[in-house]
């Protein structure tokens, strides 16, 4: 090989060992971003600007204490590794409904949450945390038309909301269809809200419940609504607006973030990062011998509606099973003993577009936690 074919040869091993060293060190760098996407958090602090929301003993106004808890809420948060947190405002400004649910979409936001206080003519008092529904009763539509009532304040509120009226019962039917596929993750939140609210804060738990708020609907991922008090109350409306207070019931509804947010990885990430609470040996152990008295099942959706098992209802997915719990109905596939079985039909619905899918175990036909199962594992 004469010197001008060597020179050849070495630059272009050179240029060709590069784009090796290049590729390998862009794969390795996607496929950490992949594993360190952030769980984003819309936080949404209720009415503002030339909505005052409730108003209460002393004058006290909603749209501060609800402003307030949420700059605390989000202050904590943005310790947190692979959080980000995006506000709906972090000032005195007014904000339309629809504006609040763009926001958590546009951000494709793994988590909604509006914080609210809630007003009486009685001394009523309490925490509750509501989930979007059809109304159940008189009375809960009457809560969620005076929140609602807020885009009545909105410029061309009516094109916005296509024709949508706070005032008709009947509205609230159509707007309640969109986040049923959501309806379960929102509940299993607002149940660690309330739970931590009753425990831990010693605050009277008035439960979660159901209804149709515009705010809720807006969002395409898990949303709740949080009445965090009554400030009408005279001991808990001075609580709500105090420094203390309002750091207790932030703190609070941080805590809850955190435990739905580590719950949920375990029912999604890959077997490799399942928390070290759990014992790994083990964990393959079990795959390997199935307990054959655990059933793991995928949950892709739930709601109201009562749906054919057909695959044209699932985005083409087959052998869909229907259980009713109180009155909704959930959707499950993958009915099997095998955890590794189940986590393939996980992903599988998720490649479908069921974003939200999540496995849940079953003992005698009995739901129990999945995160009880594979720690005793």
């Amino acid at each position: 090989m004469n010197s001008q074919h060597f020179y050849k040869f070495k630059i272009t091993t050179k240029i060709f060992f590069s784009f090796l060293f290049f590729t390998l060190f862009l794969f390795n760098e996607t496929t950490i971003f992949a594993q360190k996407k952030d769980f984003v958090v819309v936080l949404d602090a209720g009415h503002g600007g030339k909505d005052p929301g409730k108003v209460g003993y002393r004058n006290i106004k909603e749209k501060n204490i609800a402003l307030k808890i949420v700059l605390q809420i989000g202050k904590l948060l943005e310790k947190e590794k692979h959080i980000k947190v995006i506000y709906t405002r972090k000032t005195d400004v007014f904000v339309d409904l629809w504006e609040r649910g763009s926001i958590a979409n546009r951000a494709n936001a793994d988590l909604f949450i509006s914080i609210h206080c809630n007003a009486h003519s009685s001394q009523a008092y309490g925490a509750e945390t509501w989930v979007l529904g059809i109304h159940a009763n008189k009375q809960n539509f009457e809560i969620a038309k005076s929140e609602n009532s807020v885009i009545l304040l909105e410029k061309n509120y009516k094109e916005k909301y296509n024709g949508f009226n706070p005032n008709k019962p009947e509205s609230i039917i159509g707007i309640t269809l969109m986040q049923e596929e959501y309806l379960d993750q929102s509940i299993q939140l607002a149940s660690i809200i309330q739970k931590r609210f009753k425990n831990e804060l010693k605050r009277k738990d008035r439960g979660v419940k159901q209804a149709g708020f515009v705010v809720l609907y807006q969002t395409y991922m898990p949303s709740v609504l949080i009445e965090t008090g009554f400030i009408t109350n005279k001991i808990e409306g001075p609580f709500l607006n105090s420094i203390g207070g309002s750091k207790k019931i932030a703190t609070s509804i941080y805590k809850d973030i955190i435990q739905y947010k580590n719950q949920l990885t375990l029912n999604s990430v890959a077997e490799s990062d399942i928390p070290k609470i759990i014992d790994k040996k083990k964990l393959k152990s079990k795959q390997r011998t199935p307990n054959l008295d655990i059933i793991y099942k995928v949950q892709i959706a739930a709601g109201a509606r009562k749906l054919a098992t057909k695959s044209y209802n699932f985005k083409g997915i087959k052998n869909i099973e229907r259980i009713k719990v109180g009155h909704t109905y959930k959707y499950y596939i993958g009915s099997t003993p095998n955890f590794k079985k189940v986590k393939a039909k996980q992903h599988y619905a998720k490649t479908k577009g069921y974003k939200s899918a999540f496995i849940v175990a079953f003992k005698n036909g009995k739901r129990i936690s999945l995160q009880k199962v594979l720690g005793k594992s």
